[in-house]
């Protein structure tokens, strides 16, 4: 039995972003994989706190996710 069409959620854009109960849209910083004992303790808790995605970004990241807002 054939599938319906319909919208999808881009699955590889699920796992990197998150929206809030407001609309606003979060990532993870870069930089936390490796080479961190050359980073200062503060630099290294400060990229583990998620950050607000540029807004010229945002309206696309919303298509991606289309039953998340």
């Amino acid at each position: 039995m054939r599938r319906p069409k319909g919208i999808k959620t881009k699955k590889s854009v699920a796992k990197r972003f998150k929206i809030t109960g407001t609309g606003k849209v979060l990532r993870a910083r870069a930089g936390k994989r490796h080479l961190l004992a050359g980073k200062n303790p503060k630099r290294r808790r400060s990229l583990g706190r998620a950050t607000l995605v540029d807004p010229t970004d945002v309206y696309r990241i919303k298509q991606s996710l289309p039953f998340s807002h």
